[in-house]
């Protein structure tokens, strides 16, 4: 992506966020997003004089589109909790994610126009140049068409695509010989201890949901918020605020988990699509990653790079925290933008 951007103002940064969609598309995680970024983007913009807040932002607030993007982890739980369409939640996510790149590229743009020395300009690469590096990605881009291309073509199921995914990936490890006995087993380890660690996140959410239905307490606190006779917007902003002070204080994936079986009740009563409110609800967590005092994507930066302090990265995510909260309103106010595309595909 540098090579088509670096020429402009701020362009790495542009390359940054690129990479960081076309990376949650073969991944799924906003951690290991900005984990990995991290060790490719950092140290490429603090080489070029780029200033240490505006790149620890970046990627910091990059690496939430791993959540966004689809596929996404968190969706596929979000799907499984509430029992909708794992597929159909994936499409509905396409443009917002399309928006949360172009709003965080117009915050940047904004940020570098009013203080360049944040950013300085590039070399303009040759189309020779550009054409090379692009072929030079295309295992990259051969995994992100095959999972997603077949998830929405309808060649293969989500679970399906996630073992072909994982079949391409190992074979373009051992085609490029990048492929060692230790890799192997630290894969494997990986896989094994995420797959666990998201199953008890599952089984634990189902008995709280279990028992949360068994008390009435759901129900009452829908019905009680019903004969309030608030506006339903209103209802849902309260709910944004609920969800960023508590994105701030609590892991966001715990945050939605413990909060669904109140929350999904009450915005279904209100008439809201439970896709849409997917959506939304997985903006609003992703917000959280970036906010103080707990945003995760901040500390795992923070611990990759102790020479950032984490003043100046939470100095960094500010431009993107108001690039987000632009999109959350847009979202809210039009709900057709993330409902069309399902619609269009019959998935809704």
């Amino acid at each position: 992506a540098y090579v088509y951007t670096g020429h402009r103002r701020g362009g790495l940064i542009f390359a940054t966020v690129a990479a960081c969609a076309g990376f949650g598309a073969i991944c799924g995680s906003s951690v290991a997003t900005a984990a990995t970024m991290a060790r490719i983007a950092l140290p490429q913009m603090l080489e070029r004089g780029y200033a240490k807040s505006l790149a620890a932002g970046a990627i910091a607030s990059g690496g939430t589109l791993g959540m966004i993007v689809p596929p996404s982890v968190v969706m596929i739980l979000y799907a499984i909790l509430t029992e909708n369409s794992i597929i159909a939640l994936f499409l509905a996510a396409v443009v917002p994610g399309l928006l949360a790149v172009v709003f965080y590229l117009v915050a940047v743009a904004i940020v570098v126009h009013r203080n360049p020395d944040l950013a300085p300009l590039g070399p303009r690469e040759s189309w020779k140049e550009r054409r090379r590096t692009t072929g030079q990605s295309w295992a990259v881009l051969l995994l992100a068409v095959v999972v997603s291309g077949g998830i929405y073509s309808g060649t293969f199921t989500v679970s399906e695509a996630a073992s072909v995914g994982a079949s391409v990936a190992l074979l373009l490890a051992i085609f490029r010989r990048r492929l060692t006995r230790n890799r192997f087993l630290s894969a494997l380890g990986d896989t094994a201890s995420n797959t666990g660690l998201i199953f008890v996140i599952i089984i634990g959410a189902s008995v709280f949901s279990y028992f949360a239905t068994l008390s009435g307490l759901p129900a009452a606190t829908v019905t009680w918020i019903e004969e309030l006779g608030l506006p339903p917007l209103l209802v849902i902003t309260l709910l944004m605020v609920f969800y960023l002070v508590l994105g701030s204080l609590f892991d966001t994936i715990a945050a939605m988990v413990l909060t669904l079986p109140f929350v999904y009740p009450l915005v279904i009563g209100l008439g809201y699509d439970p896709i849409w409110w997917g959506v939304i609800n997985i903006v609003v967590i992703e917000l959280g990653m970036i906010t103080p005092p707990i945003g995760i994507n901040v500390f795992v930066l923070h611990g990759m790079a102790r020479d950032l302090p984490l003043g100046t990265i939470f100095r960094g995510v500010v431009p993107f925290v108001f690039a987000d909260l632009a999109r959350l309103v847009v979202l809210i106010l039009f709900p057709p933008l993330s409902l069309w595309l399902p619609k269009a595909l019959g998935w809704l």
